[in-house]
């Protein structure tokens, strides 16, 4: 496995946590950051040992945004008079966000504190997210004269509905943890002390219940078709994964541990035994 400089990885019971890993610097994200971030999700989604994540900060931030220490022109990538500098190139927060969106495992945040900026914007393809009441979150792209980044103009809207996401990007204001409670951001609040344990039920929850794959191809499903153009996607999905699943080794375990009273021991790896559900669909290939 790779070694790690920004970021902590732990598994324990079948749960992964990653920790964003720079408290002296209130775990701003910078480039190491963001590599470490790719490589630790493809070592989560090959390993079945590993049925839950939780992402959470070192220290009393989550993640206080891009490092900013380079300056003014710390959102300035080059040149743009010159002839051969006018391609487009990815925002890094964006592969990040993306990556998160493919993976195979269910992802819990736990917004310890500050959330800034890509501090926010990375916990929005997460699956659910809690925060501690020290938390504050901010949108604040336009307080920088920039935008919004991460696929978050994609993200935002879906989890909070237009009218309140575009309140919270025009305004780039900082959100208690109430707040983002209140517009259903965040799924609860806690005292710091009882953050990481209420993420840990919740993933213990999922490990100790269900089965690995069945939550794969659920959270593919469910991701997926909040840009379906019509219900007849979904029961397309539907039918395959019903088909699929229903002569699995993990469906017969599933029927038999209901109807014998006991809990299910569910088999099959989603390292290697996840069937393709969505022939038709496609990554996007940036251009």
């Amino acid at each position: 496995m790779a070694e790690f400089t920004q970021i902590r990885y732990e598994v324990s019971e079948s749960i992964a946590t990653v920790t964003l890993n720079r408290p002296e610097k209130m775990n701003a994200f910078t480039g190491v950051m963001m590599r470490e971030l790719l490589d630790v999700f493809d070592v989560i989604d090959a390993d079945d040992a590993v049925r839950a994540v939780i992402v959470t900060g070192e220290g009393k931030a989550f993640c206080a945004g891009a490092d900013l220490s380079g300056g003014a022109k710390t959102f300035d990538d080059g040149d743009w008079s010159s002839p051969d500098d006018d391609r487009v190139r990815r925002d890094g927060g964006g592969q990040v966000t993306l990556r998160i969106f493919e993976c195979k495992k269910p992802v819990i945040a736990a917004i310890n504190g500050a959330a800034v900026g890509i501090g926010a914007t990375m916990t929005l393809p997460m699956d659910v997210r809690l925060a501690s009441t020290t938390a504050r979150v901010g949108f604040v792209f336009t307080r920088r004269g920039i935008v919004p980044e991460a696929c978050s103009s994609w993200f935002l809207p879906r989890a909070v509905g237009i009218s309140r996401a575009a309140e919270w990007v025009y305004t780039g204001r900082i959100l208690s943890a109430s707040e983002a409670h209140e517009g259903g951001l965040i799924r609860s609040v806690h005292a710091p002390e009882d953050l990481l344990p209420a993420a840990r039920t919740l993933a213990r929850e999922i490990a100790d219940n269900t089965s690995g794959v069945s939550v794969a191809l659920s959270r593919q499903m469910l991701w997926r078709m909040l840009g379906a153009s019509h219900p007849m996607d979904a029961h397309r999905a539907d039918s395959r994964g019903i088909q699929m699943r229903g002569r699995s080794v993990d469906a017969h375990e599933g029927v038999s541990s209901f109807l014998e009273k006991r809990p299910a021991r569910f088999a099959d790896s989603v390292a290697r035994e996840l069937p393709d559900i969505f022939p038709e669909w496609e990554d996007p290939q940036f251009s």
